[in-house]
Formats: structure tokens, C-alpha cells, sequence
């Protein structure tokens, strides 16, 4: 029961018993009187434009809850939350939010966990390994900026979180790793000097580069099949805005503005832009389990100004036509993803939040 459902419980209660133990007694005069309660609804989980989700459910309560991931049988996710410790930390729960449990170890930061296929082990990134500590936060001398921390690196761990295992060890910001149905894992990663996307085995062999333009690319994510890839990308040619990003990179920085959807081969050929022309920043892209359309975040009507952080989730074609907005909420909904058969979408919200800053997880049925 959320407090706003207590605080009116309580009202109706107070009121009852005022009435009943009014009954033998004069009333007093109405300047005497408190003046009357008005107790605000409750605003809906779902909004009526969203009619291709049903039977929504949030699972979280409170703290900043994001990137929940499906694992392959549907039957769990992982996701990172920040709450009880002082930054990111990795933990599971099943898909109705019980059985919750941390997986990572509860030092330094963590983000982007993924089941392997078996659902035996889970993938993360980690910094724990430069400090116990949280990493410091970037101040606000270069405005709204991302840390790239260069201590994060790529572990894999059973899923109660013994057996941990280091998968990368090169200099660099090495994160956002997800895995394909064949076990094949692609991360982003800026051991080159540019945030590029890579693709490894499941030990961290056979390290392959796939992306190349100038400019930041991650957020990599298979296709059900295998086949494809698509990723978040802002790729620019060698001039002003390139030396603004390389000089902010080097400071281990990131200004996430004006990105488009890709999609790409699983080895890195055949790339091709999704999104064209939207305007804002087109992230956190995945794909739908007929590998013939792609979900994602964007603030392309506001992506300037006090709304700027209003993202919804859109749903467009793999070859950029039908592009369709799936939440209207006027806050931030971001981190989609479906469950491999497609039935549910589970994504993050500030809707329905007790708190501005609480950031929690949804899930709904997804209507095709």
C-alpha cells in the first residue's frame, strides 16, 4: 500500500470517528470547524493513450531502480539499484519483484548486468577493483555530463554472485556488456581512445572491434537471432564538435546529446541508421523479438530546455518507417526491453514516483 493510500485511510478514519462521537453533542459553529481535506487521487500507473500496454505492475519502491534485463527463459531479471548503498549495485529478482537478491559485491559502482544464456551466470561492470569506494561524480563545471569511468571492467558471476570472474583487463572504460543467444558478449568500451562497440567469447577471448566512425557508440544489444546489432551511435566527422567530445573523453566525460538508433551485422558490416531526423537523443534501443522493429528512448519533443528530461518509448521500424510513440507520461520512461516471447515490456520510470528522484521498474503486457 503506497503512503499516499495510508495518508487517505487515515483522513476517512479520523472523519468517521469524529462523526460518530458528534452524534450526542451540540455541532460547534462552522468558524470552528477544520476546514475540509482534500485528498489528491492518486495518478494512474498507466496513462489512456497507452493502449499498447495492459495489466501494468511496478516492481520497485523507492531509490533509482534502471536497465532491467530479461533473462532468456523470461522467468527473471537483473537490473541495478541504488538505495541501501551509496551507488549501483547489481541484483535479481523474478519477474513479479520478489526473491530480490544482490548479486554484485557491494563495493565500488556497478551497471549494466546480463544473464548468459543457461541462466546459470550473470555478466556486470564493475570499479570495484580501483576502489572499495563509490567513484567521485563529476561536478557540474562542464553541465550536464556522464562519467566514463576508466576502472570500470567486465566480470562474470554465478547467479547468487560467488565465482567471480574478471572477463577484460585493458585501460579504459570497459561496460555495457550484453549477450547474444550463443553465448558471443558485446560491450562498449574506449581502449581505443573513442567509445566503440566490441564483441567477445563469454571467457573474454577473441576480442573483435566493430564500430569505427568518429564519435560515441554503445549500448549494444543482439537481436533475438543473433544475426544484428543495434546500438546507440553519434557519429561525426573531425572538426569542432569531435574536438569538444575528444577533449571531454579524455577527462573520462560524456555529454549524451544528439544520438540516433543503429543497427549493424553482428560483425559490425552492413551498418545503417535507424532514426533520422528526430531531433534529441535516441538511446537505450532494443530489439523486438521479430527482429523486424526496435524500442526505444527519446525526448524528441523536448529536447531542449526544463523538459528535456521527458523521454518516452517509441517503437519504430528497422528500416526507419512507422515510428510510433508507446508512453506519455511527462516524466522520464526509459530502459526498454521485451521478454523473449514478446508478451511483456519492462522498462524504467519516474512515474508514479514518491520522490522526484526515485527512478523505478514497470512491467506491462505489450499488445502487438
Amino acid at each position: 500500500m503506497s503512503s499516499r493510500s495510508v495518508a487517505y485511510l487515515s483522513v476517512l478514519a479520523i472523519a468517521t470517528i469524529g462523526a460518530a462521537c458528534s452524534s450526542s453533542k451540540p455541532t460547534p459553529p462552522a468558524e470552528l470547524l477544520p476546514a475540509p481535506v482534500t485528498v489528491a487521487a492518486e495518478p494512474p500507473l498507466l496513462l489512456p493513450q497507452e493502449t499498447r500496454l495492459s495489466n501494468i505492475r511496478q516492481l520497485t519502491n523507492g531509490g533509482e531502480n534502471a536497465e532491467a534485463y530479461f533473462s532468456f527463459d523470461g522467468g527473471r531479471l537483473t537490473f541495478q539499484h541504488t538505495g541501501e548503498y551509496k551507488c549501483d549495485q547489481i541484483f535479481t529478482m523474478k519477474i513479479d519483484g520478489t526473491e530480490r537478491k544482490l548479486i554484485s559485491n557491494g563495493t565500488g559502482r556497478t551497471t549494466c548486468s546480463f544473464f548468459t544464456p543457461d541462466g546459470k551466470s550473470i555478466i556486470y561492470a564493475s570499479t570495484h577493483l580501483g576502489a572499495r569506494e563509490c567513484p567521485p561524480v563529476p561536478d557540474k563545471s562542464e553541465g550536464y555530463v556522464w562519467p566514463i569511468y576508466d576502472t570500470y571492467d567486465i566480470f562474470k558471476a554465478n547467479v547468487d554472485g560467488s565465482n567471480l570472474v574478471r572477463l577484460t583487463s585493458t585501460p579504459g572504460y570497459d561496460a555495457e556488456a550484453t549477450v547474444a543467444k550463443d553465448g558471443r558478449v558485446v560491450f562498449t568500451s574506449t581502449r581505443d581512445g573513442d567509445m566503440e562497440i566490441y564483441s567477445m567469447n563469454a571467457d573474454g577471448s577473441d576480442v573483435k572491434r566493430l564500430t569505427f566512425a568518429p564519435g560515441p557508440d554503445g549500448g549494444p544489444f543482439f537481436s533475438a537471432d543473433g544475426s544484428q546489432i543495434v546500438f546507440r551511435g553519434n557519429h561525426m566527422p573531425k572538426g569542432e564538435e569531435w574536438n569538444k567530445y575528444d577533449v571531454l573523453l579524455k577527462k573520462g566525460l560524456w555529454k549524451p546529446a544528439a544520438l540516433d538508433v543503429y543497427v549493424m551485422n553482428r560483425d559490425g558490416s552492413n551498418m545503417r541508421q535507424v532514426t533520422k531526423g528526430l531531433g534529441g537523443s535516441n538511446w537505450a534501443p532494443f530489439f523486438a523479438p521479430n527482429g523486424k522493429q526496435i524500442i526505444f528512448a527519446s525526448n524528441m519533443k523536448n529536447p531542449h530546455g526544463p523538459a528535456a528530461g521527458n523521454f518516452d518509448l517509441y517503437l519504430i521500424n528497422v528500416d526507419g518507417t512507422g515510428l510510433e510513440q508507446l508512453t506519455f507520461s511527462e516524466t522520464f520512461d526509459g530502459f526498454p526491453m521485451f521478454s523473449p516471447d514478446g508478451t511483456k515490456l519492462i522498462f524504467a520510470s519516474n512515474r508514479h514516483s514518491v520522490k522526484p528522484s526515485d527512478t523505478n521498474l514497470f512491467i506491462a503486457d505489450f499488445k502487438w
